[in-house]
């Protein structure tokens, strides 16, 4: 089946509605499109003669098909761009691969190509090991500069995609290669390890980087996010006493692994905090940025509770919302398990919201089985 063959098939799954919202949208900022589509009906002066297509652009052609792809996950769309995202993915791979000197857009869009890709399949998985061997084969075998997230892909890959890829990045170590693909292995060894909540795994491979501070400081930060505070304050104690007369450490992340020893509060979140209380979300996670993850997601767990027990159903709209960028944060700590364990608590006590469930599944946020029904 052929590229446009492809497009045409999605497009024509798409309902009317969202098909000409998306037309109407690229014909105010294409004014080539917009006189093809009236001439379309009866309404322009002339039909326009047809495109050169040697003569587009790729980068152009690229952009707009991911530009759709984009659109539609940003509204929810229920049709599947999962095949449209990854033959996107796919003929940027082979693009990049066959240009000697591809341009830094390229990559770019590649990058992009691969994130929308893993945004799709949360909507829509595919088989998991069709998945699974997708990405060790961009991670291994991809264009130079392009790095798998096997976070993003955590929840469409399962524990049997995460496992297999484990098995594949296991052998490739035995291999004992020195070069890029021992390289992109540890890489994937220890997205692996934060991914399974392997804290011992991730401190351990790590420590193979140290002495480093900015190192020291990500492991403090990881052992916090488990709740293994004296490990974390002894390890900062350690990093600080080794640092001890480097001119060169960097101030603020001394500064952190000090504020960690002496058992400081690492920062003061009352920004956040304020903004939640206020009902300015979307403000707050756009400050959530400045911020530790773990130091935010007690504040976040708050936001969830304060929104789901105001009893009104117009609330579990947003909480669904603030579930979802809690479940980002849990990953940014490390901490994936953690939150899956936390959703089914929550859930547990709030299963007769029916309402509240309903709205968990428009927002995409995958329910336990256990609760699914």
């Amino acid at each position: 089946m052929t590229h446009g063959s492809d497009l045409r098939a999605f497009l024509l799954s798409l309902d009317v509605e969202t098909l000409v919202d998306f037309l109407c949208e690229r014909a105010d900022r294409d004014e080539e499109l917009r006189r093809r589509l009236l001439a379309l009906g009866g309404d322009g002066e002339s039909s326009p003669e047809p495109p050169d297509e040697s003569a587009q652009d790729d980068t152009v052609q690229f952009d707009s098909v991911l530009d759709t792809v984009q659109r539609l996950l940003d509204a929810g769309t229920s049709a599947d761009v999962t095949p449209l995202a990854r033959r996107t993915a796919d003929r940027l791979v082979m693009a990049v691969r066959e240009s000697d000197e591809p341009p830094a857009g390229l990559v770019d869009q590649l990058e992009r190509a691969v994130s929308l890709y893993a945004r799709a399949c949360v909507a829509h998985p595919p088989p998991w090991h069709e998945l699974a061997e997708w990405l060790a084969d961009l991670a291994f075998d991809g264009p130079d500069g392009v790095e798998v997230c096997l976070t993003d892909f955590a929840e469409a890959l399962g524990a049997e995609g995460v496992e297999w890829i484990r098995s594949v990045v296991d052998a490739v170590l035995a291999e004992g290669d020195d070069g890029r693909r021992g390289h992109v292995a540890r890489a994937l060894r220890l997205q692996i390890a934060e991914i399974t909540s392997d804290v011992d795994t991730v401190v351990s491979l790590l420590s193979e980087e140290l002495p480093r501070l900015d190192v020291s400081l990500r492991i403090v930060r990881v052992l916090r996010a488990a709740g293994r505070h004296s490990e974390a304050i002894a390890h900062a104690a350690r990093a600080l006493g080794d640092a001890t007369g480097r001119n060169a450490a960097p101030a603020p992340v001394v500064e952190a692994l000090e504020r960690v020893r002496t058992r400081q509060s690492p920062v003061d979140i009352s920004e956040i905090e304020s903004l939640l209380n206020e009902d300015r979300c979307d403000e707050a996670w756009k400050a959530v940025s400045g911020y530790e993850p773990s130091d935010v997601i007690p504040l976040y767990r708050d936001c969830v509770e304060r929104l789901i027990d105001s009893r009104n159903p117009r609330q579990y709209e947003r909480a669904a919302v603030q579930l979802r960028r809690l479940r980002v944060l849990y990953r940014r700590a490390g901490a994936p398990r953690e939150f899956a364990t936390y959703l089914v608590e929550l859930l547990s006590r709030h299963r007769r919201k029916t309402r509240l469930f309903d709205e968990l599944r428009r927002a995409r946020v995958a329910l336990p089985k256990a609760l699914a029904g």
